[in-house]
Formats: C-alpha cells, structure tokens, sequence
C-alpha cells in the first residue's frame, strides 16, 4: 500500500471512529433523557416531540448531515408523509416534524433501539397478513388521541430523484380521524451541489455498505420542503392517493430547484 493511500485509510478510520462516538454519546444522552422522563415505563407523549426533535438532530449531526427547513415546518397535529431516500431520513424528518414514528413491533424488541423506540413513544404496529386496513384503523385511533404520525408511502427507498408510486392505504387514517395529510419533501445535497450519492438506501446496498458510504461522506445537507396541508374532507382515499402522487411530485422537483446547482438526471 502507498503511504498516500495509507494515509488516506487512516484519515478515513478517524473519521469513521469519532462519528460512530458521536452517535454512541447521542444515544446515551437519550437514554439518559428518557430515564429521567420516565419514558421507559410511559411515554409522555405530549412532551416528547421537542426531546425526540433534539436527539434526532444531533443523531443526524454525528453523521454529518445537517438539516435544513426550506421553509418553516409548522408543528401542527395530522399524519405526516414524506420521500423515502435513506434510513437517515428518520432522524431527518424526526428533526423537523412533531409527529411520532410507525413501526412493526418485533423492532420494540430489539436492544437498545428498542428501548429507545418505545421511549420515543413509537406507535408499533400489530401486522396481520398485510392487513393494511387494520393498521389504518390503528393510526386513526392514535390522531383521534390528538398525536400526530408520520409515514412513507413509497413503502420504499429511491435514488432521491423522483417520487415512486405511493401506497395509498393508511391514507383511509386521515379521512377517518378527520385530520389533514402533512407532506414534506428531503434531498441530500453534497458539497458541489448534486444530489448526494452517498445517503441514497435503496437497490441491492447492504446496510452495512450504506453506512460505511455515509460515514465517509462529507458536507451533506439534508433539504426540507413542507407542502401546504392537505384537508381529506370530501376526497375518496383513492381520490386522496391520486393528489398527494401530484403534489409530493412537484414539491420534489420544486426543491430540486430551490436547492440544487446540478440537477439530477431523470
């Protein structure tokens, strides 16, 4: 091995070693939030927000992205959805929006994260045979509650550039506790400007060769557009799937606009 490229891998090393410690003190500070809330045995949902909205962002921080609100996000009560690029877009979104995760429940199991899951107060999913309406029914018992939920319809990852067809199922949530879909938009951006092609999670990556890619990744920021609220009162969930397609396709393409120098390439 040449001694620049030595030199190279150490600096990488370092690089990755004091982010993996920054995200090691940041999950010990929420769990030592949560102690003293005393999340672990209930979760104070109606103060929680503001903790699990720090702890996001520095979560964020410890891998080097930096988020940005396009515009203001107001933190206002409904079911939240946003693109789908990257598993870094849950401290993203948790960053920026008042609302509380989804996830299937074998997650509340898992160490460590789980604790923190269930803390954060996570609504956990009971997944029949894809039954997707149960889970509708779910998420509209907890907005009737008044707290608020946030998905990704895409149901999966994507490079960042466009919006694939979303799933509009759990949408039924909204018309059911009459409360209005919230969508919000991310791009990563790099250094030069272009969509990063380190943070995208999607296709036959690992997870482990996504995070190292993150880790060594440099300058990203993490772009947020709010859209206008959308009232489901008088839509079909159909008709409702059809216009959030509409308007989470052209906000992605509006900041694209807003904040790229390089476009991408359809």
């Amino acid at each position: 091995m040449s001694q620049a490229k030595s030199k190279f891998s150490l600096r990488q090393q370092l690089g990755r070693g004091k982010q993996i410690a920054g995200m090691t003190t940041t999950m010990v500070g929420g769990l030592r939030a949560a102690q003293r809330l005393g999340a672990f045995k209930q979760p104070p949902r109606e103060k929680l927000p503001r903790y699990i909205q720090a702890f996001c962002r520095k979560m964020a921080g410890s891998f080097g992205v930096k988020v940005i609100e396009v515009e203001p996000v107001q933190q206002h009560h409904g079911l939240w959805v946003s693109n789908h690029v990257s598993w870094m877009d849950i401290p993203v979104v948790g960053t920026v929006s008042p609302a509380f995760f989804l996830s299937k429940a074998e997650i509340g199991e898992w160490p460590v994260f789980g604790k923190l899951a269930h803390a954060a107060g996570t609504l956990f999913i009971e997944r029949g045979s894809g039954d997707a309406g149960s889970v509708a029914t779910q998420i509209a018992e907890f907005l009737t509650k008044g707290f608020s939920v946030i998905f990704f319809p895409e149901a999966t990852t994507t490079d960042g550039k466009k919006v694939k067809r979303i799933h509009g199922t759990l949408l039924q949530a909204a018309i059911d506790a009459d409360v209005p879909i919230r969508p919000i938009l991310i791009a990563y951006v790099d250094k030069d400007g272009a969509l990063s092609e380190a943070l995208p999670y999607y296709g036959k990556i690992t997870m482990k060769e996504s995070l190292k890619k993150v880790l060594d990744s440099k300058d990203v920021t993490a772009y947020v557009l709010p859209l206008e609220p959308i009232d489901p009162k008088g839509y079909s969930k159909s008709e409702l799937t059809d216009l959030l397609q509409r308007k989470m396709q052209e906000g992605l393409a509006d900041l694209h606009a807003r904040v790229l120098s390089v476009l991408p390439s359809q």
